[in-house]
């Protein structure tokens, strides 16, 4: 079928028109289930009455007028995201990989600043960073790099979770970029002490310590951010996803030595920060404060454990289990990607990553009957799969 759309999207065969909380409609009035949230936007669900009241009021004001002028949302939604994440200063742009950029940026220029000529920064196997050119060389995915070549200089990928791996590297070393739980990757989980090793490893070579929370931020795993669970604060931050519930916004954040590196003319972003994007933010933020779902977020993670757990550990073919808050990935053992359509077919939407592992991403305003039902419907699918008989429980 002839589009004007250019075909770099592997498209289910669905549209959807409508959306309320955890379900969606599609053209021809069938509601489905979704444990993808957009992948780990829609932390609110859709059309929360919150998000909508704030985009509506907005649009009646005002929507736009550039950095060359304050801007009030801007300014509030700087001051709360540097109170629920502890660093010093925020430079708001319009996507993730922009706010991967904005902190490479301010790791070259930091190294700089030590009279660095090649200033090269750490980075992982596994890892997804974004697809700009210099995100597309920080991600630890070859096959997303084909075609794309010369990628950029001054990085230096390591294994995931490696800390020996680190050590080993000292010259022109400016700053490591992680991600604290690996999403595109696989839902992979560190070591309990990866971060505040990492963290250690960066105050001994007066290194950046540069996390980047695009999936793991804004309550996904029950905290804020996943670095809180590890009582460690990052030098520099990257957040976007969750933060506009659907409207496109990025933030980098940064604290200390390099709070203020980013002088005038040094970097920008026409539509970043601009008053709908940041009241909107400020919406998801006070409703994720007073619904309490930070905790909710746990809550849903320890049921989903328990449910998941009880139906499939120990199941041939199912290779582990990884969850924290509600970023779930269920690893089995031969590719899967398949599981995706037969799950729409179900009416539920989730998706397969790293080519074996399905992944979860539920909203946090879910119920525990909409849990059950993906436990119940993700079980049968993987039984199915794997050609195991199923249980009634």
């Amino acid at each position: 079928m002839s589009t004007s759309l250019m075909p770099n999207y592997a498209r289910l065969p669905v549209t959807f028109l409508k959306g309320e909380g955890a379900y969606l409609w599609d053209t021809q009035g069938t509601r489905y289930l979704d444990a993808l949230s957009g992948i780990a936007v829609c932390g609110l669900g859709h059309a929360h009455p919150a998000i909508t009241a704030a985009i509506c009021e907005q649009a009646n004001h005002l929507l736009h007028t550039s950095n060359l002028y304050g801007i009030a949302h801007q300014q509030s939604l700087a001051d709360a995201l540097v109170r629920i994440t502890g660093m010093d200063s925020t430079f708001f742009c319009n996507s993730g990989a922009e706010a991967n950029e904005a902190a490479l940026k301010i790791a070259r220029l930091y190294g700089h600043s030590l009279g660095i000529k090649k200033p090269t920064v750490i980075v992982t196997e596994g890892s997804f960073h974004g697809r700009t050119l210099a995100t597309l060389t920080a991600t630890g995915n070859p096959k997303i790099q084909v075609g794309f070549t010369p990628l950029l200089e001054g990085f230096i990928r390591v294994p995931y979770d490696n800390i020996d791996a680190i050590t080993k590297q000292h010259q022109d070393v400016v700053a490591v970029l992680v991600e604290p739980i690996m999403g595109e990757g696989g839902i992979v989980i560190p070591d309990a002490e990866y971060l505040a090793n990492l963290r250690d490893l960066c105050d001994r070579h007066n290194w950046l310590l540069m996390l980047d929370e695009i999936q793991t931020g804004m309550g996904r795993t029950g905290k804020w951010c996943a670095y809180q669970h590890a009582n460690i604060i990052p030098d520099v931050l990257s957040l976007a996803k969750g933060l506009g519930n659907g409207v496109p916004i990025g933030a980098c954040l940064a604290r200390g030595k390099v709070a203020d590196i980013l002088k005038a003319g040094t970097h920008g972003s026409t539509f970043g920060g601009n008053p709908l994007a940041c009241r909107v933010a400020l919406a998801v933020i006070q409703t994720i404060e007073q619904d309490n779902l930070l905790q909710r977020a746990q809550v849903l993670g320890e049921y989903f454990s328990q449910g998941l757990k009880a139906a499939l550990l120990g199941l041939t073919g199912v290779v582990d289990i990884r969850i924290k808050g509600l970023m779930i990935g269920i690893e089995l053992d031969k590719p899967c990607s398949q599981l995706v359509t037969k799950a729409l077919e179900k009416q539920l939407l989730l998706n397969v990553t790293a080519d074996r592992v399905i992944r979860l991403l539920p909203p946090l305003i879910l119920s525990n009957t909409q849990a059950d039902e993906i436990i119940n419907i993700v079980s049968h699918l993987i039984r199915d799969f794997l050609k195991a008989p199923v249980t009634e429980g």
